[in-house]
C-alpha cells in the first residue's frame, strides 16, 4: 500500500515523539511562560516548492518566459504537472531540501534557488495542514536542454498559461514571475539568461519575455545603454548586416 508523504511524515513525528518520551531533552525540559513545552503546540508539515523559470525560444516567434513542471509520481495527483517540490526532513535545511527535490524530480544541479515567500494557508493542502516555503530559480534554456531531451516526466509550459497546477502552485508562479519581473526592469538581463555577450536586439527580446510584452525599441535602448559595455566585435553568427556585441558592466 501506498503512504502519502503527509502521512508518513507525520508518522515519523509520532515515533520521535514516542521514543523520546522516556528521556528528556532539553527541548522537552522547556516550557514557556503558559508552562506548554514545544511539543505541545502543533506542528505543520514543511515543504519547499520551487519555481524554475527560464526564457525558451520559439521557431520564428522570438521567445517566451516558460516554467519547468514535473509530473507526478505519487499516490496523490498522480500525473498531474506541477512544480517540483518536496516535504523537509528531519535535520534537514531549506536549501538542501529544494536542491535534492530539483535533482530527484527535475535532474538539475548547480542551481543557486532564492527563497521567495511562505505560503501558509491551512486550506492550502487537501492532504494535511502544510506550509510552502517557495523559492525561486532562473536558468538559461540552455542548462535545461539535455533533461529536457531524455526525460518525460517534465516539460516547459509558458509562465503566462501554466495549465492547471495543484495546491497553491498557481499564485507562487505568480509571485515568481511578478519578482523576476521587478529585478529586469532594474538592470539588463541580470540573471544571465543571455550568454557573456550579445546584441540589443537578443537584450530586449529577453527583456520582452520576461515583462510579457513589446518594448519600445529607442525607449529601451537608452535605458540600458549605461549599463552596458560595447566590445568591439560584430556578431558574425547573424544573416545580414552583423550587429554590435554588447556585454554587462
Amino acid at each position: 500500500m501506498t503512504v502519502d508523504p503527509l502521512t508518513d511524515w507525520r508518522n515519523t513525528e509520532l515515533m520521535k515523539l514516542t521514543a523520546n518520551s522516556s528521556t528528556e531533552s532539553p527541548a522537552m525540559s522547556y516550557r514557556d511562560s503558559t508552562s506548554r513545552r514545544l511539543t505541545d503546540y502543533p506542528h505543520p508539515a514543511v515543504a519547499v516548492d520551487t519555481a524554475v523559470l527560464t526564457v525558451q525560444p520559439l521557431p520564428d516567434r522570438g521567445s517566451q518566459l516558460a516554467v519547468l513542471q514535473v509530473r507526478r509520481s505519487g499516490s496523490h495527483r498522480h500525473g498531474s504537472w506541477a512544480l517540483p517540490g518536496t516535504f523537509l526532513h528531519e535535520g534537514e535545511r531549506l536549501i538542501d531540501a529544494v536542491h535534492r527535490s530539483l535533482r530527484d524530480k527535475a535532474g538539475i544541479d548547480g542551481v543557486t534557488p532564492t527563497q521567495l515567500h511562505v505560503f501558509d494557508d491551512p486550506d492550502r493542502d487537501e492532504r494535511g495542514w502544510a506550509l510552502s516555503v517557495a523559492h525561486l530559480d532562473t536558468l538559461p534554456h540552455t542548462q535545461l536542454v539535455d533533461a529536457l531531451r531524455v526525460r518525460d516526466d517534465i516539460r516547459l509550459a509558458p509562465a503566462s498559461a501554466p495549465g492547471p497546477l495543484p495546491y497553491d502552485h498557481t499564485h507562487i508562479l505568480t509571485r515568481a514571475v511578478t519578482h523576476l519581473q521587478g529585478r529586469y526592469d532594474a538592470n539588463p538581463d541580470p540573471d544571465h539568461f543571455l550568454p557573456t555577450t550579445f546584441t540589443l536586439r537578443d537584450l530586449r527580446l529577453t527583456h520582452e519575455a520576461v515583462a510579457g510584452k513589446r518594448l519600445q525599441r529607442d525607449t529601451f535602448r537608452r535605458a540600458v545603454t549605461d549599463h552596458l559595455t560595447p566590445t568591439g566585435s560584430p556578431n558574425t553568427g547573424a544573416r545580414g548586416r552583423p550587429a554590435e556585441l554588447f556585454c554587462r558592466r
